[in-house]
């Protein structure tokens, strides 16, 4: 059955657009944990209270994540299903020795991190009270200015390298999760090579063969298009409405042209 379009993810490239749609759990759980890592580690940068105040929300949110099922275990299934690809191609004439072993050595010092980091890993950020005060007043719109929560405000009022420590510390204890999430992405988007295809009347469908593998698509439109992709489906068929955007007041509604675009099955 086909199911409900969902939030597409979009990474902005040289040229032009990519937009990824997860088409199992994994993926999607994965897809979030990059997306609120990639920020997180943005604003941790970043000196301004109002960074540090967002950094934290991230974090939490990050927490929230990993708190609902065993996501260490799906890290490692999907570490132990790369490395397994990759050394399929190890006595393949034609492939790059150096560069199959630099990644497959990647793979397992991320697989080694992520078993020494143990299944207790999230302990300490659940043990903290000073972020479970935050997690409990976040609920709350407004609920974690300077008189719901004092002590708060008081350390946003540390220097930096004094919250950056802290910060620090619990980052640690998810990064290398969230590394290890972001290089088996990074494998699976790089599996598979783009294809021209067109959406006649901005319609495109798609029937996958039966012993096809597909967790995630990534839509690929030029730079500067007005147009953007809807995609719904599952890991056996999927359908492509391209919809043409003008303003936020205006309701996106899909194009009459056709659309050349380029797609790829991961």
């Amino acid at each position: 059955m086909v199911k409900p379009a969902g939030k597409i993810a979009a990474h902005t490239v040289k040229g032009g657009a990519y937009y990824e749609q997860p088409l199992n759990e994994r993926m999607r759980t994965f897809l979030r944990l990059e997306f609120l890592y990639q920020q997180l580690l943005i604003f941790f940068e970043r000196e301004a209270d109002w960074a540090t105040r967002a950094t934290i929300a991230t974090l939490l949110e990050i927490l929230a994540i990993l708190s609902r099922g065993d996501v260490r275990s799906e890290v490692h299934k999907e570490l132990d299903h790369q490395l397994d690809l990759l050394r399929r191609f190890q006595s393949q004439p034609e492939v790059d020795t150096r560069r199959l072993d630099s990644l497959v050595r990647n793979l397992i010092d991320s697989r080694a991190r992520l078993s020494e980091i143990g299944t207790k890993y999230l302990q300490p950020l659940k043990d903290s009270e000073f972020l479970n005060a935050i997690k409990h007043r976040s609920s709350i719109p407004g609920g974690t200015c300077e008189f719901d929560l004092p002590e708060y405000s008081h350390w946003l009022r540390q220097t930096f390298s004094r919250r950056a420590e802290d910060l620090s510390r619990w980052i640690d204890a998810i990064r290398p999760l969230c590394d290890a999430v972001a290089e088996v992405l990074w494998l699976i988007r790089e599996s598979a090579r783009p294809v021209e295809k067109r959406a006649i009347n901005g319609m495109y469908q798609h029937n996958m063969q039966k012993d096809t593998s597909c967790r995630l698509l990534r839509v690929s439109l030029p730079e500067g298009s007005s147009l953007f992709p809807e995609i719904s489906g599952s890991q056996h068929r999927f359908t492509i409405r391209f919809l043409d955007w003008s303003t936020i007041d205006s309701r996106a509604v899909q194009t009459g042209h056709d659309v050349d675009f380029q797609l790829s099955i991961c």
